[in-house]
């Protein structure tokens, strides 16, 4: 009997460790702030104690109804602790310089310089007017003017969208990006808000004159996503002689959604493309106040990353972007196929989208919409995802823009990356039925040509996540759908270009690393010098290849021509040269990886 009693506090104790351990894993994930970390010690402490010297002699439901008190008070420290909201900062340095007042069409401002005063950050700059309460689904509207010194060291909020849990948040830079890190110091979260039409700018310090600017738009589906992330940061290529601009715009319904509600109350007849009017808008804004940063608005080159990039090849179509920049770089994704598959949808599916909102919130008209928080208007079921043709800020379906020779870009820098579709495809399992049902739905009567080319098992799944659903078939299938969703828009991009007989060159992005791989969004760090904020996932050869690749862009950005000193030479796409620029440990020119695939998507998208 003695045995056993001494056992019993023993496994207690193991037990209530184990909890322990668990508990505080758990608000690490979640950020929780540093108060909520001692009180739940002090928690565990004092029940450890009562177990042992007060209840343990108790009725079992008095010792029950004391556990369950415990956990409850642990709940309501979770809870009661969760990390605050704070913008984040301009700069990583603590108690950065400030600069000299730069004089914007709006008011006076300031930015921030970084550890080395090699550059200065401006963040968190309006552009446009907030569009809230009646300017919710209008055109952009001028910014208001300020008085004083604006102090710009802040990053603005994100646009309104859905958001993950900072727990799933931290799995995610677990799982995808491996890239987490134990600390207290981030024990925050990111604020949101319908007022979220802002830019930012780096430049290198000091006076500087008529810079190339570079101009980014960032990705996210066109439902989120923000304008600071780590991956694109301006820093580094500042450090090159540029001057570098990233916006945010409005996303999801905010952004997207049609309704002839909407286009009748618009002066110009427009409705479902409000985000694309941001970024023109704050294009608009950069051609003004650019000179102000050091920058010469002559020289803009625009940038973007999946949406990002559809909406780069948006504004190459825009009649409203004509003349507002000279280069375009778009990364793993474009909308100039007949029939995009995503990013673009038709005019008439926009406004069955929106009508699909109008009826989620049981609302009758515009005014009962914009009466609704922005927190319960995120959540329509509606899918607000797309651009569509308007009239206004696209007048027709890209592609005819591109064939009558239309567009607006004079050189074209872009391409896309080895796995592009692994991470979007992560949680369903393709056996070989289901791949062959796939390829019916992508590729309809020519589904067996591509059955033909690329057999269920030829594709090795080579990049796995812990979360990977696998299936003999998903390798094949991954590889399938990338080409379609992401090398097919490039493909044709290029092409377009090359017979207008514009500078136009094409790029496939292979490294293996230790974080995001060459999966969708692996080669930003590395094209806008990114790598060191994450180093210790990358190695020699990483940053080699960054270098080589930041330099390939700035070349681009000033000339409209990626080579340079010591650069291997990226030779032009034309007519008769198709092979793509491989970046990887080595970088070669090489046959496009798809030059099989696309006349088969050519012949199905002919049939559409």
């Amino acid at each position: 009997m003695k045995k056993d009693k001494n056992k019993k506090p023993i496994l207690f104790f193991v037990i209530l460790i184990l909890c322990a351990i668990v508990f505080f894993a758990v608000m690490e994930l979640a950020k929780n702030t540093v108060i909520g970390w001692i009180v739940a010690a002090v928690l565990f402490v004092l029940y450890a104690v009562a177990e042992v010297k007060i209840i343990k002699d108790k009725k079992w439901y008095v010792r029950l109804l004391c556990r369950v008190c415990f956990f409850a008070l642990l709940g309501g420290t979770m809870a009661l602790t969760q990390p605050p909201y704070k913008c984040v900062p301009a700069v990583d340095n603590k108690n950065p310089a400030v600069t000299e007042v730069v004089s914007v069409n709006e008011g006076d401002l300031t930015g921030v310089l970084n550890a080395d005063k090699s550059v200065e950050v401006y963040a968190g700059i309006p552009y446009a007017a907030p569009p809230v309460g009646e300017l919710r689904w209008k055109e952009p509207q001028a910014p208001e003017k300020w008085d004083g010194v604006r102090a710009c060291d802040t990053f603005a909020p994100m646009s309104m969208q859905h958001r993950d849990s900072e727990i799933m948040n931290s799995l995610t830079r677990i799982v995808g990006y491996h890239d987490y890190k134990i600390s207290l110091k981030d024990n925050y979260r990111e604020p949101m808000s319908e007022d979220s039409l802002y830019l930012n700018v780096w430049k290198p310090a000091g006076d500087i004159k008529d810079a190339p600017v570079l101009f980014f738009i960032h990705g996210g589906a066109l439902t989120s996503g923000q304008s600071y992330s780590k991956e694109f940061r301006g820093e580094d290529l500042a450090k090159k002689g540029i001057v570098v601009v990233t916006c945010a715009y409005r996303v999801n319904v905010f952004g997207y959604m049609a309704d002839e509600e909407l286009a009748k109350e618009s002066p110009n007849g427009t409705t479902g493309n409000y985000g694309l009017l941001d970024q023109i808008a704050a294009l608009k804004w950069v051609n003004e106040n650019i000179a102000d940063f050091g920058g010469d608005a002559s020289k803009i080159t625009i940038a973007g990353e999946s949406a990002g990039s559809s909406s780069v090849n948006a504004l190459c179509v825009s009649p409203l972007a004509k003349g507002l920049f000279r280069y375009a770089i778009g990364e793993s994704s474009g909308i100039t196929a007949k029939t995009p598959y995503h990013t673009f949808r038709a005019f008439d599916e926009a406004l069955k989208q929106g009508k699909k909102t109008f009826e989620h919130f049981n609302a009758k008209s515009i005014d009962d919409l914009r009466k609704l928080p922005a927190e319960e208007l995120v959540k329509t079921s509606a899918d607000n995802s797309a651009m569509t043709v308007d009239g206004y800020a696209i007048a027709e379906q890209p592609y005819l823009t591109y064939q009558k020779g239309n567009n607006n870009e004079q050189a074209l820098l872009n391409g896309y990356n080895s796995h592009e579709a692994n991470v979007f495809n992560l949680f369903n399992k393709v056996d070989k039925a289901g791949y062959e049902d796939t390829l019916g739905n992508m590729f309809g009567d020519y589904a067996e040509e591509v059955e033909k080319a690329f057999p269920y098992d030829s594709v090795k799944l080579d990049y796995d996540f812990a979360v990977e659903a696998g299936g003999e078939a998903k390798g094949t299938y991954d590889y399938i759908l990338g080409g379609a969703w992401f090398a097919y828009s490039h493909k044709t991009w290029s092409d377009y270009m090359a017979a207008q007989n514009k500078p136009v060159y094409f790029y496939y992005f292979s490294k293996d690393n230790k974080s995001l791989r060459a999966n969708h969004g692996g080669e930003m760090p590395y094209a806008y010098g990114n790598l060191w904020r994450h180093a210790d996932k990358y190695d020699v050869t990483d940053n080699e290849l960054s270098d080589t690749m930041q330099n390939y862009w700035v070349n681009f950005v000033k000339t409209g021509d990626p080579n340079g000193k010591g650069l291997p030479e990226w030779e032009q796409y034309t007519k008769t040269q198709n092979k793509v620029l491989q970046l990887d440990s080595e970088v070669k020119m090489i046959d496009d990886p798809y030059s099989v695939l696309y006349p088969i998507i050519d012949k199905s998208q002919n049939d559409k």
